[in-house]
């Protein structure tokens, strides 16, 4: 089993965009390109919003029998680890190996010794092709690499061995994901994880390393856009050289998490992926959830009213909710409106201080940050939320459809 040289991650809290994410997709791929669809669902997601994996691949399949797509289609187990990835098994062809909190944890003095000698032929200055200066590479540097990465590509590969167990070797897509993480991996850091996993035998499609700046859910990059297209463009050049030095998947390509509204760096990416004619995986994160907000406000009556009572809820549960997103949000208390405010707004109001439209005088990041990590608020409401998405469907599969669209993927393929 392959993954295309585009693909994009659609996650869907509540199972009920399938459709409208498709079409998006669809007009894209009227432009020549060939985007596969990743339904993906993490455990945490499932937890909050008591679903089963295996309803999300009813969800996909059914979008693609609705509407006819004939392209590949994957469904995603994203951030799994050995505890919780056996529910996953049976209905996912997709599995992003979480390894990042191994990062950092101890191997054995062997195993660092073993692999800083298999490096030997690397050390000095090592020059990859494309790559405007060469790496120094030095056996300091192979054992701090090895001393922060070897028991986190370990697990990978014990994920990996599991599911190939289960499912078979060379049915499923394999993605390393090390992004949610506070210090960012250097291409030559990259470099030598692409290693471990080779030696290893996990044969990586995508890989998510952590880049530098930050990578907020839901809102722009913030950091260096200067510093980023210089480690994205290594990084690719990175990848071409593992893959063939190393022998990992020649479809092996970045994945970029929490990549959905990086709207700064999508030119850059790209620019790097038809320089090198590239592939690229991208993850729309919890997008969508935030596109039922903005449509039920946009329905107006009891739409707007529940879509109110969303963030009257998380503003009074912020610690909770935000707690496990701590490194991919960041939110300024002083610039949240106060509930009694937001009460107050109309329908254009509250969509355009969630709708992410860059320079929009409404527009509030910290707004949308905490309406992202409130999705558990939604979960709690039951029926009296899903009533309304279906009840609302069309308007609200509009703006899933155009935030995916418009927003993104005409951005990042220049449609």
């Amino acid at each position: 089993m392959k993954l295309g040289k585009f693909s994009i991650g659609t996650g869907d809290r509540f199972s009920h965009q399938g459709e409208a994410q498709l079409r998006a997709i669809m007009t894209a791929n009227k432009f020549g390109l060939d985007i596969s669809p990743v339904w993906n669902k993490s455990n945490r997601e499932h937890t909050y919003v008591h679903t089963k994996p295996e309803d999300v691949r009813i969800e996909a399949d059914n979008a693609v029998k609705t509407l006819g797509f004939t392209g590949q289609y994957f469904v995603d187990a994203d951030h799994i680890n050995l505890s919780n990835v056996a529910p996953f098994v049976d209905s996912s062809d997709f599995f992003t190996l979480d390894v990042a909190a191994f990062i950092g944890k101890e191997s054995k003095k062997e195993d660092i010794t073993a692999f800083v000698a298999s490096c030997h032929k690397y050390i000095g200055k090592l020059e990859l092709p494309g790559v405007d200066h060469p790496l120094l590479v030095t056996v300091e540097l192979l054992e701090n690499i090895a001393g922060k990465f070897l028991a986190a590509t370990q697990q990978a590969a014990d994920i990996y061995n599991f599911l190939k167990k289960s499912k078979g070797e060379g049915n499923f897509i394999t993605e390393v994901s090390m992004d949610e993480v506070e210090t960012p991996q250097t291409p030559i850091e990259l470099l030598f994880i692409l290693k471990m996993l080779a030696d290893k035998g996990v044969p990586a499609q995508t890989i998510a390393p952590k880049f530098t700046g930050r990578f907020n859910k839901g809102v722009d990059y913030t950091g260096d856009v200067t510093q980023f297209a210089k480690e994205f463009e290594e990084d690719v050049l990175v990848i071409d050289f593992a893959v063939k030095e190393f022998g990992l998947p020649e479809e092996l390509k970045l994945s970029i998490h929490s990549g959905s509204d990086k709207f700064s760096i999508y030119p850059v990416m790209a620019h790097v992926i038809k320089k090198y004619n590239k592939g690229l995986h991208l993850k729309t994160a919890g997008t969508t959830w935030l596109e039922e907000v903005i449509g039920l406000a946009v329905a107006g009556g009891e739409g707007l009213v529940l879509a109110k009572q969303i963030y009257a809820n998380s503003f009074n549960r912020k610690d909770e909710l935000c707690a496990p997103y701590a490194d991919v949000i960041d939110i300024d208390d002083s610039k949240l409106p106060s509930v009694e405010e937001v009460n107050a707004w109309t329908s254009e109001k509250y969509a355009n201080t969630l709708r992410h439209i860059p320079g929009h005088a409404d527009y509030n990041p910290n707004f949308r940050q905490l309406i992202h990590v409130a999705y558990k608020v939604a979960s709690e409401m039951g029926n009296s939320y899903t009533d309304l998405l279906e009840k609302y469907a069309d308007i609200i599969g509009n703006c899933v459809e155009e935030n995916i669209f418009d927003r993104h993927l005409k951005r990042l393929f220049n449609l």
